[in-house]
């Protein structure tokens, strides 16, 4: 936790302004003339895949890291949280807490040392305790310590003074950091990705206290609905044409259609590019093709006539080389679109039927539930109800204890997990083309029917020919998800899908579940994922000890 001071926080004159700043990786640009002003009224969100330098920016903003070109001008308080936690403090969450509130604890030993030489009539008494008082007030100083406990019982973190950070687990520890930073107060409050680690209501009490605070907040996340509740302005730092940073306002929803339009105007310049291109390419050809064989005159025609002609070929074909040369193509290719494959289903058949299906120890109370053509069902509850249990037996990979699961032996299923289990020495593509050989092999897929990997616009070449262990977990992810729609499924089992996928990904695979004819069962903790699929069948699983609650799992 790092918290930069001044003597007194700014409160609404609090500015932090970042002005043409760029960071080098080596000969790679991370971040590239970023102009950003935060106010102590702002609320902005950083977003952008893995590798885009989301905590570089974090980290100048703090003044943790220097830019290579460009300032940063900081007038306030600002405290920050990273988003690894180290594992060898040795403090006590006492010292956590009074370290956060040092300046507010301070401000009320001045008070009370000057109203002791105040009561003792001491010269100068006055003036040092009216100084005092003012201080004290700037800082809230006597809600200080209230205000940590509150956020350490709703973050549900370590309250025992006592008890070593270094004791604690990875999430505990972060549990308190947060928590003395929500009571801190600072002008600016930077975090990175600071829904890790939090449960339901921890997350509510987050999202009220970055909603609610005074002072400016910059948060790095992935979380849709801490973009969605609490961001009203985002910083994309996601690939744009020009390689500028791209801010957004009027919040997620502003962002949405903001990075539409911007891919929309993308794509047609591109196009428009690479046709121009095409054009100039194929007059050269038909121009280099005249002067090899289409220069000679008619017979007869004199000597000068044909070196008059081959001349006028030759000239042509430098003038369309020139032009050719000169065409600089200066849009680079978009990013790619998701094509989410067709997948029919066979209407007014059941697909797949659960009845009275338990698990020892792991799914204790009987799940009933059946799905037909574009059945739909999304199953929630909290770690260990057996929400990926209840999947593992759907897809035949865990046999139940009681209970019984029915499949027509014509009805492809496919299940994507919650953690990868790639080869990580073997490539994307070779991986994918075995899968798909083994699928027709077995006359799963028809050849016919089979999905190409580049068909699927989740890896592009670069990419699916690298071995998987040198992949990013979020394409890594993106090639389980290639291998499961590769079985072009009647039956899609989505185990926490949104892990590790981007933010534009999860909105392009939100809106085809919704309308594939498949049938489909989500299970996730992803509150956005939930508000985007708040009216399908629900079934909530509670834990081992508490009652199961169904919400119509029966009707589909």
């Amino acid at each position: 936790m790092l918290s930069l001071k001044t003597p007194l926080p700014a409160r609404h004159h609090a500015q932090l302004i970042a002005s043409d700043v760029s960071v080098m990786r080596g000969a790679t640009p991370v971040l590239n003339h970023v102009d950003l002003t935060i106010t102590a009224t702002s609320r902005v969100a950083i977003v952008g895949e893995n590798g885009r330098g989301k905590s570089t920016l974090l980290h100048v903003l703090s003044g943790a890291l220097a830019p290579d070109s460009g300032v940063v001008q900081r007038l306030g308080t600002l405290g920050i949280a990273e988003q690894e936690m180290p594992s060898g403090d040795d403090r006590t969450v006492g010292q956590a807490v009074a370290e956060a509130i040092a300046q507010p604890l301070a401000a009320l030993a001045s008070l009370n040392s000057a109203a002791a030489s105040l009561s003792a009539g001491v010269t100068g008494a006055e003036e040092r305790y009216a100084a005092a008082l003012e201080h004290a007030e700037v800082l809230d100083a006597w809600d200080a310590e209230r205000r940590v406990q509150i956020a350490l019982e709703a973050l549900d973190a370590e309250t025992d003074p006592a008890c070593r950070l270094h004791d604690l687990s990875v999430g505990q520890r972060y549990r308190v950091r947060l928590a003395c930073l929500l009571g801190a107060d600072d002008d600016f409050l930077l975090l990175d990705e600071p829904t890790n680690h939090l449960d339901r209501s921890g997350l509510e009490f987050l999202t009220a206290q970055l909603r609610s605070r005074k002072g400016g907040v910059v948060v790095v996340t992935h979380d849709r609905a801490l973009l969605s509740d609490v961001a009203e302005t985002i910083v994309d730092l996601d690939p744009t044409p020009d390689d500028r940073v791209r801010v957004y306002g009027n919040g997620y929803a502003g962002y949405r259609e903001g990075r539409r339009a911007e891919r929309e105007r993308w794509e047609q310049e591109y196009e428009r590019q690479q046709t121009e291109l095409g054009r100039l390419q194929d007059s050269l050809s038909s121009a280099q093709n005249r002067l090899v064989s289409g220069w000679r005159p008619e017979k007869g025609t004199n000597k000068h006539g044909r070196a008059t002609r081959a001349g006028g070929l030759v000239q042509s074909v430098h003038r369309r080389q020139e032009q050719l040369e000169a065409h600089a193509v200066t849009v680079p290719e978009p990013p790619q679109v998701f094509r989410f494959p067709d997948l029919a289903t066979r209407t007014g058949a059941v697909l797949l039927s659960v009845d009275e299906v338990t698990v020892a120890g792991r799914l204790t109370r009987p799940v009933t539930l059946s799905l037909a053509h574009r059945g739909r069902l999304v199953v929630t509850g909290p770690n260990g109800a057996g929400k990926s249990t209840l999947l593992s037996v759907a897809a035949g990979d865990l046999h139940a204890d009681t209970g019984s699961v029915r499949r027509p032996s014509h009805v492809r299923l496919a299940f994507l997990h919650q953690e990868t289990a790639l080869p990580l020495d073997r490539r994307a593509s070779e991986v994918y083309a075995a899968y798909v050989d083994t699928l027709v092999a077995a006359g799963t897929v028809q050849a016919s029917e089979a999905v190409g990997l580049s068909q699927l616009g989740l890896l592009r070449a670069r990419e699916s020919g690298k071995r998987i262990g040198e992949l990013s977990m979020g394409q890594q992810r993106r090639l389980d998800l290639a291998l499961v729609l590769a079985t072009k499924p009647h039956v899609l089992l989505l185990d926490e899908p949104s892990n590790h996928l981007s933010i534009a990904l999860v909105d392009e695979l939100t809106d085809a579940l919704n309308a594939t004819q498949a049938a489909v069962i989500v299970s996730t903790h992803d509150r956005q994922l939930l508000r985007d699929v708040d009216g399908w069948p629900s079934l909530r699983l509670a834990a081992p000890a508490q009652r199961l609650v169904s919400s119509r799992a029966r009707s589909l």
